[in-house]
């Protein structure tokens, strides 16, 4: 097996493959791990989302509404660039400046703006994406660049101020076509000696971000016996995907301020505080000590937020203007000037015998990172090492990627982190071969797919040494044959009328449940004197009720219920540490920190009942409230500990218990996507009659929080699948301005979604839970085209589908 001769510190971890024979399904799991369903208290009930109501009634609190707590607070506007490619020779700013109400205005000259390179990805540390950025910016290199910013006493002024901004550029050539910015004549969009952590594969001179290639057994050979023998079947695609926005419903927003003790304090909408602790303190050159980081209820994330963005700006504002500052992005800057899914495009290739085994699988991805490159190696091998693991038992597999600089915007992490661009090509790919054979899809999918008990090695294929991670739970068969059995699948009936054509299509869909070896979760969690608790994580619930399925851990282990669990929201100052909510990992990382605290507070208050009760800590169990005797039937209330705990005659101490998590093991959830399509041929119009996601997330804690990840996931996927995404014209300005001119599906334009939960037990996650965030996300586009395909026999492979490609296709048949 050859790898990549570098990794990226992401992909890096410890050496988890062991001899293949040697390494058993089984886990060594706590007994109190594996409840069947009738003994589960809290965890898999359909427990309310605790800020449900205040969402709806308008009390919840987002960052924007801590303003009214600064009396003296200032109001920041952004200046971007307005050209592609080029460098800012000279900014007056001395009719800003003069304005009533200005209290700063900012250039890269400006004293209080640091002139370091950084990166904008909320990663783990070091960070595995180039030093690439600055605060604010001489060179340009997309519409949307920062160049200046403002503070004053509102909004609208600072907005006045800034167009009184008097830019004077020199203007480079631009590109923004991956395949031409690789070419040798192509305008170069950085200086290898202005980058800083340069990524495995760099090529400044072909403005080649990163590369790399991993394989296993020997795809060439494969291929040329491929070519001398008939019972050998070889299929090529290709695939596209294009700019998708998070469109998230609270934009980016942060305030800044110095607080009584002269430290930075920044309230902010973020997905990583502690991560974005560590880089305001590199950038601005003071200890971690004196940042602090607040998260206050966040507005969605979807990866836009899994980033420092616009925090250090606000801090600089701050600075200068010598006031809190808040800074809150427009609607048109979420779409061009934040992060958006990176554009890819994907060649795959395969062998398969006659009886429709996978010999070979060689993938190519090329991504579009944009102008600079957060996150880009890591989603680009996320294109190839998520899907790939659904056929790990393809003895020969190649996979090369290449992240591209273009002068369009940043790309970053988004929902699903590479895997929906992976997923419409292997599943895509996967519908071709079985035409090519004549064999049903599903079929030929079944007898390839991983399955439990396998020793899965294709999500290793880019690491430098031998990998494996056993599966040791998979509910794929159920999850075909319960989707199946929902869409209708084999019992469509056509339409009377000649010209309409229903078929269905399917995709199957795998995650992971956080980064393998790279991440941790930490909590702490402490007894009231009334029996209740405080539940303190680093964790951020960025709207999916993270928050709601830790207080139904603590609770399960406690034995109260989860309105008894008071979950504190995430501050650097407070919270135990926490990597924040990325890569699927809040329920399986932070939800096992969570168990083990509470056990640790549960020891503890057997302590006191062995006490109290004179009996053993043996003999006791919870109970509604109650610790009891297993033994004598004797209880006492967790009220009367709590009082006695911290007020009694013999022993005094205040219950409590913490503990951190961090392992090797990434278990995927996985998934199967079904589409009933009707093609209008003569028009090449679609309408979508349903749509069936089946997922296996290992043990639901609180299915109608699932259920919500599904819908609000495949909404997504259908948008990535039909939506046309962000256009920009000729010098490449984006064409998309708000959600006006944004062809996101609204609620009535989105078909039916039957959602269908397969419980299995992951050993390894907390009541035995994987993760079910992002795998939704992926399964739309391929499952579409491929029922589009078996409709009306065209593919159309680059997203997203519309009824012009439809017609275009047939009429060229």
């Amino acid at each position: 097996m050859s790898k990549s001769d570098e990794l990226t510190p992401e992909e890096e971890t410890a050496d988890t493959s062991e001899a293949e024979e040697g390494t058993l399904v089984e886990w060594d799991e706590a007994p109190n791990n594996r409840k069947a369903p009738g003994e589960r208290r809290t965890v898999s009930h359909r427990e309310e989302k605790d800020d449900a109501r205040k969402i709806v009634t308008g009390e919840a609190k987002y960052t924007a509404d801590y303003a009214r707590e600064f009396p003296d607070l200032a109001e920041a506007e952004i200046v971007r660039s307005d050209i592609a490619h080029g460098v800012v020779k000279d900014i007056d700013t001395s009719a800003a400046e003069t304005m009533d109400g200005v209290y700063a205005v900012l250039t890269p000259d400006s004293p209080e703006v640091p002139d370091k390179l950084y990166t904008s990805a909320g990663q783990s540390y070091p960070e595995p994406s180039p030093w690439d950025i600055r605060v604010l910016r001489r060179k340009v290199r997309f519409v949307g660049d920062p160049i200046a910013a403002i503070a004053a006493e509102d909004k609208d002024t600072a907005s006045k101020a800034a167009r009184k901004l008097d830019v004077t550029y020199e203007e480079y050539d631009a590109v923004f076509d991956t395949a031409e910015a690789m070419a040798p004549d192509a305008p170069q969009i950085h200086d290898e000696d202005d980058v800083e952590n340069i990524q495995p594969g760099a090529d400044y001179e072909r403005n080649i971000e990163a590369q790399a290639t991993g394989e296993i057994g020997d795809v060439d050979t494969a291929f040329a016996e491929a070519a001398d023998r008939a019972d050998l079947t070889v299929t090529e695609t290709e695939w596209e995907t294009p700019y998708q926005s998070h469109c998230v419903p609270e934009p980016h927003t942060t305030i800044a301020h110095r607080d009584e003790d002269n430290r930075y304090h920044l309230i902010s909408s973020t997905q990583v505080p502690y991560h974005t602790r560590r880089q305001l303190a590199h950038l601005f050159d003071v200890p971690i000590r004196d940042v602090r980081v607040s998260k206050p209820r966040i507005g969605a994330g979807f990866g836009s937020k899994q980033g420092m963005i616009i925090e250090p700006i606000a801090v600089a504002l701050s600075e200068a203007a010598d006031r809190p500052v808040m800074v809150e992005t427009t609607r048109r800057e979420q779409f061009h000037a934040v992060r958006n899914r990176r554009p890819a495009r994907v060649k795959l290739r395969s062998v398969v015998t006659d009886d429709g085994d996978l010999r070979a699988l060689d993938m190519e991805a090329i991504t579009n990172s944009g102008a600079y490159g957060p996150h880009g190696m890591t989603v680009a091998i996320s294109i190839g090492k998520k899907p790939l693991p659904l056929y790990t038992h393809t003895p020969n597999i190649r996979f090369r990627t290449t992240a591209v600089h273009t002068n369009l915007p940043i790309a970053g992490a988004m929902r699903g982190y590479g895997a929906p661009q992976g997923h419409l090509a292997v599943e895509g790919h996967m519908d071709e071969v079985a035409r090519d054979l004549d064999i049903d899809p599903i079929e030929l999918r079944a007898q390839n797919v991983v399955s439990e008990g396998d020793f899965e090695v294709a999500s290793g294929i880019l690491k430098d040494k031998e990998y494996g991670r056993r599966i040791r739970s998979c509910g794929l068969d159920e999850c075909i044959a319960e989707g199946r059995a929902a869409i209708g699948w084999g019992d469509i009936e056509q339409p009377d009328e000649d010209h309409l054509h229903r078929a269905c299509g399917m995709a199957l869909t795998v995650q992971g449940s956080g980064v393998p070896g790279d991440e941790l979760g930490a909590a702490h969690i402490k007894m009231n004197e009334d029996g209740s608790f405080i539940l303190q994580t680093g964790a951020v619930d960025i709207g999916p009720g993270a928050d709601t399925v830790m207080a139904q851990i603590a609770a399960e282990v406690l034995g109260v219920p989860p309105e008894d669990v008071l979950v504190q929201p995430s501050d650097t100052d407070i919270s135990p540490f926490d990597h924040g909510a990325y890569a699927s990992s809040t329920t399986y990382i932070t939800g096992q920190a969570v168990k083990k605290a509470a056990e640790d507070a549960r020891e503890m208050l057997f302590e006191f009942a062995s006490r109290m009760l004179d009996e053993p800590e043996s003999a006791f169990t919870v109970d509604a409230g109650s610790i009891v005797s297993e033994v004598s039937g004797e209880s006492v209330s967790l009220e009367e500990i709590g009082y006695e705990s911290v007020y009694g005659d013999e022993v005094r101490a205040h219950v409590m218990g913490e503990a951190s998590y961090c392992t090797e093991e990434s278990p995927p959830p996985f998934g199967a996507q079904f589409v009933d399509v009707t093609v209008n041929e003569e028009t090449g119009e679609i309408e979508v009659n349903d749509m069936v996601y089946a997922v296996d997330c290992g043990t639901a804690l609180n299915p109608d929080l699932v259920e919500g990840q599904i819908e609000g996931a495949v909404h997504m996927s259908y948008e990535l699948a039909t939506g046309d995404g962000i256009t920009f014209d000729a010098d490449g300005r984006p064409e998309v301005m708000g959600f006006r001119n944004y062809d996101m599906p609204t609620t009535a334009d989105q078909p039916p979604i039957d959602s269908i939960i397969v419980e299995t037990h992951e050993p390894t996650g907390p009541f035995g839970a994987k993760s079910v965030a992002e795998i939704p996300v992926n399964g739309v586009p391929p499952a579409l085209s491929n029922a589009i395909r078996r409709a009306v026999g065209v593919r159309i492979g680059d997203m997203p589908i519309t009824p012009e490609k439809i017609k275009t296709a047939l009429d060229e048949t």
